[in-house]
């Protein structure tokens, strides 16, 4: 199941004066970077990730939206705990994607199709959006099938009819399979799911492991993989936020990494997480430039992290301009896993930490932050598809 332009949606739905104009959400007032856009937005060939010039140019009529992220994960939150009535076997893949599982529920709830028009029914009793929904027999086809009706379509591609249906798919088409994978594979002439058939699933294994022995399984319609309803312990961390573009000031950079590395100390104290390994980066126009970082430790601690994002100004940033910056904790393990040789000196840090969480918590984020974030951007945080609440899935 995928919701429609979930963002310009809600945004529509919550402002009855937006509904069927062509709305773009921003990252903030000020942001000038597409989110999201409506689909009377998108017949103007208005996409994600286009700079808020050229929609404007494409569509004068374009209607800015700034981001509300509490609100959409919210939406979120409230849509995904409705969905457990349908079915337990339940994964929430991004804040406005999820995959059931409606094989152990077929003898109580009915036949696949009656099952999917009635989580279609519960969708729309709690948050009144559209979705599309794709049903197979595998995660694979289902997501596709579900990309091909929108809005508010139903594509049911049988199970023993996936792999003819697939056949002249392009492989890019499938979930996953994109720059690298693809790359590889499209050097060998294969670029559709048929032409898979041409090469050996120990190739892939071999080059791949077990995700390339998977996408060759997907690519027949075969996808092995179940639907995870546990939500399993992340495996990194981080938090980006999009810069001007070509941005050179290294006040400007440092002030991006001192917000980026308080919203991850931040984030790993809540779940009680430390980490020793972060991933510093800046993004150009010839890609991402990101280095790893390790402390003497592990921490949660933002000074420790902002640190980390100085030391890669210093080893790696020339001037250059950036658009982007990312930090990101590498290796995410429980706290207090290791003796601690300083521990006067951490304790005195964990308890200004906790009491800066608790005043941030009740009255808002950065409501008490170093005084250097007085001059940091004022985009809103940003959900990104890994960032929704999924508490529902273990209650």
């Amino acid at each position: 199941m995928d919701m429609n332009a979930f963002f310009a949606s809600i945004e529509q739905r919550d402002f009855p004066e937006l509904r069927g104009k062509p709305v773009a959400v921003t990252n903030g007032r000020t942001g000038t970077c597409i989110i999201t856009s409506s689909y009377e937005a998108r017949s103007y060939g208005v996409r994600t990730g286009m700079r808020l010039p050229e929609g404007w140019r494409l569509c004068p009529g374009l209607i800015q939206r700034p981001a509300r992220p509490e609100r959409y994960a919210a939406v979120s939150t409230a849509i995904m705990e409705a969905l457990l009535e349908i079915t337990p076997d339940l994964e929430i893949f991004s804040v406005d994607e999820v995959f059931l599982d409606l094989t152990r529920c077929q003898k109580a709830c009915g036949s696949p199709v009656e099952m999917v028009r009635r989580a279609r029914e519960v969708v729309s009793r709690v948050s009144g959006l559209p979705c599309s929904i794709g049903l197979s027999g595998d995660k694979t086809t289902a997501k596709y099938a579900a990309k091909l009706v929108r809005p508010n379509g139903l594509t049911v591609i049988l199970p023993w009819e996936a792999r003819a249906r697939l056949r002249d798919v392009p492989l890019t088409d499938l979930c996953g399979i994109k720059g690298g994978i693809g790359g590889y594979l499209a050097a060998r002439g294969i670029r559709t799911c048929g032409d898979m058939e041409h090469l050996p699933i120990g190739e892939l294994g071999r080059r791949f492991g077990n995700l390339g022995r998977r996408i060759w399984y997907m690519a027949q319609g075969l996808d092995p993989e179940p639907v995870q309803a546990r939500v399993p312990s992340p495996k990194s961390l981080g938090h980006g936020k999009v810069m001007p573009p070509q941005t050179r000031d290294r006040e400007t950079l440092e002030t991006y990494l001192l917000h980026m590395s308080e919203r991850l100390g931040a984030r790993l104290r809540k779940h009680g997480l430390e980490a020793q390994i972060f991933a510093i980066g800046l993004r150009r126009d010839e890609g991402f430039m990101s280095y790893p970082y390790r402390t003497l430790r592990p921490t949660d601690d933002s000074r420790e992290i902002y640190n980390l994002g100085r030391a890669y100004l210093a080893d790696h940033w020339t001037g250059w301009g950036a658009h982007q910056v990312q930090v990101t904790a590498l290796d995410p393990r429980p706290n207090g896993t290791q003796g601690d040789l300083f521990l006067r000196e951490n304790e005195k840090r964990r308890r200004l930490n906790a009491v800066m969480d608790q005043i941030n918590e009740r009255y808002g984020a950065f409501t008490l932050a170093p005084a250097s974030l007085l001059g940091r951007s004022d985009m809103p945080n940003v959900i990104s598809p890994g960032e929704i609440v999924k508490c529902c899935v273990c209650r």
